[in-house]
């Protein structure tokens, strides 16, 4: 069905800090390419914290994005019975063991099969955030496995976006790797920052690399 889509809002999490607008809006409902996006931008149609916005600007956690797409198939996210591994659940969040090879949430080419797909099938989940990524404020690369937290209200999803930004909830990952070391034990410190030639991926740089 083609319709005018209503105004829309979705907050920058952290899985998106970083992330250019019109690639932040490429997946979003109506949306779909970054050209749409572009031209969007381009025409006054997307304003970020109320105000003017470019297509190269970069999100900061917490960023509120308002649009009205142009009028066409509005895409929404399907609940899917797919297996869940739930470690813990309340009433206000939902903790999930992620298995290494799903994809979190709906994107490009890949809108089916996801973790939030998986989730809806079992609860609700808050919308704030981008409207592919109900209830999702942080994020696990489709390989990597752990432990994902996601919101079923808007006042975790608000709390948890705050407590990620002040750093108040500590995240620890488990890296394998291969080659020769000299010690058992060892610790490398170095500065961490988003990929400068791709905005997907982050790489050490930056003060004091």
């Amino acid at each position: 069905m083609s319709v005018t889509q209503p105004l829309l809002q979705a907050q920058a999490g952290v899985e998106v800090e970083g992330s250019r607008l019109d690639a932040f809006l490429a997946i979003g409902p109506g949306v779909r390419s970054r050209n749409v996006a572009q031209k969007m931008i381009t025409n006054d149609q997307v304003t970020v914290n109320g105000g003017v916005c470019n297509k190269k600007q970069l999100l900061v956690l917490g960023d509120l994005v308002e649009y009205r797409a142009p009028a066409q198939e509005v895409l929404t996210v399907e609940a899917e019975e797919l297996p869940l591994d739930v470690v813990y659940e309340d009433d206000q969040v939902i903790v999930v063991d992620k298995a290494a090879g799903m994809v979190v949430h709906p994107g490009a080419d890949n809108y089916t099969g996801t973790l939030v797909n998986a989730l809806l099938a079992r609860t609700r989940l808050a919308s704030p955030g981008a409207p592919l990524r109900p209830g999702i404020v942080h994020r696990l690369d489709k390989g990597t496995s752990g432990l994902l937290v996601a919101a079923k209200t808007e006042a975790a999803y608000f709390s948890l976006v705050d407590q990620l930004k002040e750093r108040r909830v500590g995240r620890e990952y488990l890296a394998l790797v291969e080659g020769g070391f000299d010690d058992e034990t060892g610790r490398i410190e170095a500065p961490i920052r988003r990929s400068p030639h791709d905005r997907r991926m982050m790489d050490v740089g930056g003060h004091g690399a």
